[in-house]
Formats: structure tokens, sequence, C-alpha cells
């Protein structure tokens, strides 16, 4: 894998910084987010991570060199900067963050005055005006100014308490038990303090927000073994986790299993539909699951590919009541059109208190799929071989609709198959599910062997 490699897509501009990415880059894409808005106000935020602050002022400076203001609101969730945009009246947004990449890495996330992630259409005339190198540089007395603002994440946390969705009553009478984990990301100064608000006992780890990850940053099952044992010590019942911009929201049961990103996505569907009739919106690449469980309660189900604005882009289309994406975002437009984990978190535990079960009872009412996911460096005749997988899936799934619309996603009897570039690294991205973890881990290998051979 080059260590020169700049990823870009409509999930931002990614790479290691001081390689792929640099201040001069940073600066140039701010610049050219400046010439696209060409006036009004900017919020900018970032996460923990040690270059943010670095790679935050580069951000600043093309901005406010192109003559736009700009308000720096610190160290905050992802979604914290979305609020921030739409309630401010900003024309844009820029957050400084490689959400769960490693540590090295860092990133822009640039959003439009919705507080949404640009548009397709939107990043392709900022690319373009970055390649043409063209920007709207002004002379001194016509440059941008500088302010800032700290109480962001107290607003978002109160806009997410006024839910209605959020059964704060039943909450506090439950007298829950969390641990939380936001491996001293931005989710240490937000999801602690929400869930406190809540009435919720809170035991925290990796909640101290120097940007120092004591372990891999993607909340998934392999990287929750210190909050696993955390939940099982201190008889907690449930723990949460998150990215280290709090966009993703994993959970761990009270016997201290991790249960898999997707079905905090499920387990908000199902508090939300319970109570709101409408459709839900989920990206290619979500667990069977969660469909299962929004056709159950009445919603009509769409999909859309991978990334936080193709999905935003559909449930506004579909005008959706509740959407997200498998890997623990829960997008709720009642509060915002965005990945929040603050908001994820609420309604689990409201899902939680008002049923009356435990993490482990609920998961065994959910639609039980065997799913893994695996990743690997494409092979340079990526593209040759994802066509000729195609002529051969019928072979190994047997008759199986396909869907092009982000890679190729096979959907066949007993579950699905989808392979496609990732948006965030420079990988390519397998997911299988089944409804046996026989067939799961067999297709995994056999498809996987095919791109790797």
């Amino acid at each position: 894998m080059s260590s020169k490699v700049l990823v870009k897509s409509v999930s931002g501009i990614r790479g290691i910084v001081g390689k792929g990415l640099t201040p001069v880059l940073a600066a140039t894409y701010a610049a050219g987010f400046g010439t696209m808005l060409k006036k009004g106000t900017v919020v900018v935020g970032r996460d923990s991570r040690p270059s943010g602050e670095m790679i935050a002022h580069a951000v600043v400076s093309g901005l406010v060199a192109t003559g736009l203001k700009v308000i720096y609101v610190g160290v905050v969730p992802t979604p914290t900067v979305e609020i921030a945009v739409k309630e401010l009246g900003a024309a844009g947004g820029i957050c400084v963050t490689a959400s769960h990449n490693p540590a090295p890495w860092n990133a822009l996330k640039f959003f439009n005055k919705r507080g949404e992630f640009i548009t397709p259409k939107e990043y392709e005339k900022l690319d373009a005006i970055v390649a043409k190198g063209e920007f709207a540089w002004k002379p001194s007395d016509k440059l941008g100014k500088i302010g800032s603002e700290t109480d962001w994440i107290d607003k978002h946390i109160s806009r997410v308490l006024k839910l209605k969705t959020v059964n704060r009553r039943k909450i506090k009478k439950a007298k829950l038990t969390v641990v939380v984990d936001a491996v001293n990301g931005a989710g240490s100064f937000a999801l602690p303090p929400l869930l406190e608000q809540l009435g919720v006992k809170v035991r925290q780890i990796n909640c101290e927000g120097t940007g120092n990850f004591t372990h891999e940053p993607e909340p998934i099952a392999e990287n929750l073994g210190q909050l696993s044992q955390a939940v099982r010590k201190h008889k907690a019942n449930l723990g949460m986790a998150c990215d280290p911009d709090a966009d993703r929201l994993a959970l761990v049961d009270d016997k201290g299993r991790p249960i898999g990103e997707e079905l905090t996505l499920t387990i908000a569907v199902r508090q939300v539909l319970r109570k709101n009739r409408g459709s839900t919106v989920i990206n290619l690449s979500t667990s069977r699951a969660t469909a299962d469980v929004a056709e159950s309660l009445g919603s009509k189900v769409y999909y859309s590919p991978v990334g936080e604005t193709n999905v935003v882009q559909a449930m506004r289309q579909r005008k959706a009541v509740i959407g997200g994406e498998g890997n623990g975002g829960v997008i709720y437009p009642a509060s915002h059109a965005g990945r929040d984990a603050l908001v994820g978190a609420a309604l689990v535990l409201s899902c939680l208190a008002e049923e009356e079960m435990t993490l482990s009872e609920l998961v065994e009412t959910l639609p039980k799929y065997y799913t893994i996911k695996a990743k690997a460096e494409p092979p340079s005749d990526f593209p040759a071989r994802l066509k000729s997988f195609s002529t051969k899936a019928a072979s190994l799934l047997g008759k199986c609709k396909v869907d092009r619309r982000d890679g190729l996603r096979f959907d066949f009897e007993h579950g699905w198959v989808q392979i496609r570039s990732s948006n965030t690294e420079p990988i390519f991205r397998l997911i299988v599910e089944t409804d046996s973890d026989q067939l799961t881990r067999q297709l995994s290998h056999d498809v996987m062997a095919h791109f790797k051979a």
C-alpha cells in the first residue's frame, strides 16, 4: 500500500498525515471550499487525534484567505458540527477527523448549509476547483474573521434529550449502569454527560479526550475486549463504544459480549418505528436484520449506496423517519440528518427501558444472521476480477439478484454478498451474510480467494 495514498470520496479527503495528507493540502481544499461557497460562515471542529489542531489551523487559514468567517467549535463529535451549521445558518462546515481510521490518519469532512455531508455533485465541484487551482483569494482588508464557540456539545445533548422517542423517565427508573469507551476521542466529552443527564450511572474507560487511542479505534467486536472486561467487572447493564468522532456506536451486552455494530441500528429502528409510521433507508452494506425488523413494523425499506450523504439523500427522497448504516451509524431526522452516536445511545436505552429487557434478552428477539466483514488491499486488476466474479456468482450462490449501485451486491435465497471499494481506505471490502454460520464462513473464504488469487 502506498504511503502517499490519499482517499477522496463523498466521505471526505483522507490520508496519512505528512504523507498523503499535509497542511498544504488541507489549506488548499479549505480554500477550494471557501471559493465554492463564495461567502458566509463555516463551522470548523475536530476530533482529538494529535494532528487535529495542526490540520484545523490549516483549514481555518484556507477559509479565511477566501473571505469566509470561521466559527471554531473545538474538539467535538462530527454530528455536533452538523447541528451547529444548521442552527447557526452557516454556509457550511468542516470537521477535521479521520473517523474510524488509525491515529496516523486525518481527514476533512465537508458539510453544506443543511448541516449534511456535501452531495456527490457538490464534491465534484469542490474537487474541480482544487484541480484547477483557481481560488477566490482576498486582499488583506477583505479576509474572513475567526470566532470561537465552546458550548455546542451542551446544545447537542439538549437536542437529544428533547426527542419524543427518548423516554427519559423510563430510563431513569431503570437505574442502568453503562460503561463507556470513547477511545479517548471527541465522544469523551459528549457521550458520558448525555448518559448522566438521562439518569444513567456511567463508568468510563478511555474517556480522557487525549487522542491517545489505546486500541484500534473502529468500534467493531475485535476492538472491544477492554470494554467487555469492564462491563463484567462493574456488573454493568451494557457497554457503549464510539469511534473518534462519535458518529458510530457499538454495544456490549450485560454478559460482556459484543453484539455487533449492526444491531445498534436495528434496535434504534425498532424503537423509532414502534412509535412512528414511515419508511426506512439503509445502505447496501447493512444487515438484513434491520430490514426484517423495519418490515415487521410496517415500514417500507429502501437501500442506498454506502456513505452518509447517499443515505441522507435517499431518506429525504423517501421521506424516511429513520435510517442509517450498519456500521453503528444511526440517522434520525427528528434530531438531524447525520449519523450520531448520542442519538443512537438514547434510542437504545429507551428501547431497553420501555421493553424492560436486558440487552442480551433483546438481542434474542431479533432476527439471527451470520455476518463476516473482511477487507484486503485490492489486486491491480481488481475491476477485471469484479467483472469476472459477476459472471460466476450464480454457480457459487445459486439464483441471485444483482445490485450494481455500490460495487456488486448479490442477494440469494440464504443471504447476500457484497464486494465494493472502500470510501475511506485504499482497500476493498467483502461482506457475506447468510442464515448459516457454516455457509457464511465458506462463502467468505471462496469469494475472497477469487480476489486474492
